[in-house]
C-alpha cells in the first residue's frame, strides 16, 4: 500500500509540473518540443479534462461481475479509488435500495479517495463509491448532480431492471 501511495503522489506531482509548464508556454513550435519529448517517453499523459468521458470511465480493468448469479460485463476506471477496490477482489456484497435510484452495499473497509477525480454525475449502470458512508452504489437510474463525495469507479453493462432488482453482487477480476 505505501508503494501505491507513493506512485499516486509521484503521478500527481508530475501532472502538476506538466500543467504548470504547459500553462507557461505559448503555441509556438519551438516551445512545443519539451511536451513532445515527454510524450515520447511512453508514459501516459495526465488527463487535463475536467470531466470524464464515457470511455474514460471504462479504461482500466475488466471485471467479472454477477448480479444474483447472472453474469454482467463490467469495467473499473483507472482512479485511485477503483484501484483500491480492486485490492479487495473477489468481493460479494448484499445490496439494498437507496432512494429508488441505486442499490448500495458496504465493502469490508473504506476505500482511499486521494487523489480524488473530478466530480461527475453518476449515470445508470455506473458503479460508484460514496465516501462519507463508505458504500458502493450501483446506479439503475441517473444520479444527482456531481458531488466530490461520490466517485464513479466504473460501469456495468446491464439493463436498468436487472440493476434495480439486484440483491447480491459479486465482483472479481477478469481472467
Amino acid at each position: 500500500m505505501p508503494c501505491t501511495a507513493s506512485r499516486v503522489l509521484l503521478r500527481g506531482a508530475a501532472a502538476t509540473l506538466l500543467l504548470a509548464v504547459t500553462a507557461c508556454t505559448t503555441n509556438s513550435p519551438d516551445t512545443a518540443a519539451p511536451a513532445a519529448s515527454a510524450a515520447s517517453t511512453g508514459r501516459p499523459e495526465p488527463r487535463t479534462s475536467t470531466t470524464l468521458s464515457a470511455t474514460d470511465r471504462n479504461t482500466a480493468m475488466h471485471l467479472r461481475v454477477t448480479l444474483d448469479g447472472r453474469p454482467v460485463d463490467a469495467t473499473l476506471n483507472d482512479s485511485a479509488t477503483a484501484g483500491d477496490l480492486a485490492t479487495l477482489l473477489p468481493l460479494t456484497l448484499e445490496l439494498k435500495d437507496f432512494h429508488g435510484t441505486e442499490r448500495i452495499g458496504y465493502p469490508p473497509r473504506k476505500l482511499t479517495t486521494a487523489p480524488a477525480p473530478t466530480p461527475t454525475a453518476a449515470k445508470a449502470g455506473d458503479l460508484a463509491y460514496y465516501a462519507p458512508w463508505g458504500n458502493l452504489a450501483l446506479f439503475h437510474r441517473d444520479g444527482p448532480a456531481a458531488s466530490p463525495d461520490l466517485l464513479v469507479l466504473g460501469h456495468l453493462d446491464a439493463d436498468a431492471d436487472q440493476l434495480a432488482r439486484a440483491e447480491r453482487i459479486t465482483i472479481e477480476a477478469a481472467a
